[in-house]
C-alpha cells in the first residue's frame, strides 16, 4: 500500500468534511442570490422619491419598467398580483398629470385583477404564506382602497363629461358598499362620503334627483360636504326621497334659483394631496415579539419560539409596519379668475389607512411567528433527517431555518400612491369662460373652463407630492 492512500476509517471523515464544504458554499450561494428579495415598498421606493421631487413623469417610467412594458398606455401581459399594485399606482400618477382616459383604463384593468374575497387564495397561497413569506400569496385590498378605485375612476369620467361612465363607476361602488357592509360589518370609513359626494353629483346632472339625493344623505352623514345643503334643497323641490337629515336641511330656507335662471353654471373642485403612509419592512428579536404577543400565540408556539431565541442565531421577526405621511397637513388653494374658492377637506385617507392598520397589526405579527415557529420545524426535519451525523444535522437544521428567514419577505403590498386628504367645493359663476387655478404641495394645473347656463364642469387636481 502507498504511504499516500487514506485509510478506510479516514474515508467518511473526509467524505463528510467534502459534504459539510459544499454545503457551506451552496449555503452562501444561497444567501448571495436571496439578498436582491426586496418588498414592494423597497420597490416602490424609486417611484416615491420621483413623486417627491415633483417628477410625475419619471414615476410613470419607473412603474412602467417595473411592469416591463413600453408605453403609459401598455397593460402588463399578466395582471398577476404585484402587476395588479403597478397599474394601480400608474393610475393615480396618469391621475395627477390629467391623463384621465389613460387613468380610467389602469383603474378598471386594476379593480378586476385585485383580489379582496379570501376564497381568492387557494392552498397554494395558503402554504406559501404559512411556511415562506406573507407576501407570497394574492394580495387582498383592504376596504378603503376597493372604495377608492370606483371613486376616483368617477373624477376620471366626470373630468370628461362622461355621465355614462360615471353612473357606471356609482353603481359598482354600491356593490362594493354593500358588501363592506353586509359582509366585513364596516359602514363607517369617510371614504363612504366622497363616494357619495361624487355619486350624487352624477345622477344630479344626469337628472335623476331622487338618486342623487339617496348619495348626497350618505355623504351628509360625514363632515367636510358644507356645499350639497343649496343643492340638496334645489333636488328635494322636485324629488320625493326625505330622511331625517335632508328633512332638517329642508327646513333651513328656501332653495336657491337654478342655474338656468340665474344665468350660471357651476365647477366642481376636487383637489388630493400628500400620499398614504406606505408600509415598510421592519425586523425585531424573537424575544420582543415574544414579550409583546405572546398572549396571542399558542402555548406550544410561544415554547417552540423561546427554543429559536435560546438558539442565538436565526433569531429575528420579519413583519410589515406602517410608515409616515407624505404631505398630508399642506394646504390646497383654489381661485376662479384670482378669486380664492373656500375647499372643505372631505376625507382624511391617511387616517383611514392607519384604522385599517390598527385592526390587523397584531395578527400580521402573531403570523410573521408562526412562520418562524413553521421554519424551525422544517429545519428540525431537515436536521433528523442527517441520521447520527450530529455537526451535519445542526448545520443543516440551521441552514434550513436561516434560508427560509432570508425568504420571509414581509408583506409591504399597499396602493402607496393614494393622496393622503382629498379636498372639495362646489362654486356658482356666471356663464362664461373662467380662469381657473389649483395648487397642491406645488403641484400646479391651470385652465380655462367655459359654461353654458345650467352648465357644469369638474376640475381635479392630486399633488401627490
Amino acid at each position: 500500500m502507498r504511504s499516500g492512500a487514506p485509510t478506510a476509517a479516514a474515508r467518511p471523515a473526509r467524505t463528510l468534511a467534502g459534504t459539510l464544504v459544499a454545503l457551506a458554499l451552496a449555503l452562501a450561494l444561497a444567501f448571495a442570490g436571496l439578498a436582491g428579495c426586496a418588498s414592494h415598498s423597497e420597490r416602490m421606493l424609486p417611484v416615491r422619491t420621483a413623486l417627491d421631487e415633483g417628477q410625475p413623469r419619471e414615476a410613470l417610467r419607473l412603474l412602467n419598467e417595473a411592469m416591463d412594458v413600453k408605453a403609459d398606455a401598455d397593460l402588463p401581459a399578466d395582471l398577476g398580483s404585484e402587476n395588479s399594485l403597478y397599474v394601480l399606482e400608474r393610475g393615480s400618477v396618469q391621475q395627477s398629470v390629467a391623463q384621465f382616459p389613460a387613468s380610467k383604463r389602469d383603474l378598471e384593468a386594476a379593480d378586476k385583477a385585485v383580489d379582496m374575497l379570501d376564497i381568492a387564495h387557494d392552498a397554494k397561497d395558503s402554504i406559501a404564506e404559512y411556511v415562506f413569506s406573507g407576501s407570497s400569496g394574492k394580495y387582498q385590498a383592504p376596504p378603503h382602497e376597493k372604495l377608492l378605485v370606483n371613486t376616483l375612476d368617477m373624477v376620471n369620467y366626470l373630468e370628461l363629461h362622461d355621465l355614462n361612465g360615471a353612473r357606471v363607476e356609482a353603481r359598482r361602488l354600491a356593490v362594493m358598499q354593500k358588501y363592506i357592509a353586509d359582509d366585513l360589518h364596516e359602514q363607517d370609513s369617510a371614504v363612504l362620503g366622497l363616494g357619495g359626494f361624487l355619486a350624487g353629483l352624477t345622477f344630479e346632472k344626469s337628472d335623476q334627483p331622487d338618486e342623487a339625493l339617496r348619495w348626497y344623505d350618505q355623504a351628509l352623514a360625514f363632515t367636510g360636504y358644507g356645499a350639497l345643503r343649496d343643492p340638496a334643497r334645489s333636488l328635494m323641490a322636485r324629488a320625493s326621497y326625505r330622511s331625517p337629515r335632508l328633512k332638517e336641511i329642508e327646513q333651513g330656507g328656501a332653495p336657491p334659483r337654478g342655474l338656468d335662471e340665474a344665468g350660471e353654471g357651476e365647477i366642481v373642485f376636487v383637489v388630493g394631496y400628500g400620499r398614504v403612509p406606505p408600509k415598510e419592512p421592519q425586523r425585531i428579536p424573537i424575544g420582543l415579539a415574544l414579550t409583546m404577543f405572546s398572549g396571542s400565540l399558542a402555548p406550544n408556539d410561544v415554547e417552540a419560539a423561546n427554543r429559536i431565541a435560546a438558539q442565538g442565531l436565526v433569531t429575528w421577526i420579519n413583519f410589515p409596519t406602517l410608515g409616515r405621511e407624505q404631505g398630508g397637513y399642506a394646504i390646497p388653494a383654489a381661485t376662479i379668475d384670482g378669486r380664492y374658492v373656500q375647499l372643505e377637506e372631505a376625507v382624511n385617507v391617511g387616517r383611514e389607512v392607519r384604522a385599517e392598520w390598527k385592526k390587523i397589526e397584531g395578527k400580521i405579527i402573531v403570523s410573521a411567528i408562526t412562520r418562524l415557529v413553521a421554519r424551525y420545524a422544517a429545519g428540525t426535519l431537515v436536521g433528523a433527517a442527517a441520521g447520527g451525523h450530529s455537526l451535519l444535522g445542526t448545520i443543516l437544521s440551521l441552514g434550513t431555518q436561516a434560508t427560509l428567514t432570508a425568504l420571509d419577505t414581509p408583506d409591504t403590498r399597499s396602493w402607496e400612491t393614494l393622496p393622503a386628504r382629498v379636498a372639495v367645493a362646489r362654486v356658482r359663476v356666471p356663464a362664461g369662460r373662467h380662469a381657473v387655478r389649483v395648487d397642491a404641495r406645488g403641484v400646479i394645473r391651470t385652465l380655462d373652463v367655459d359654461l353654458e347656463k345650467g352648465g357644469w364642469a369638474l376640475v381635479s387636481l392630486m399633488g401627490l407630492r
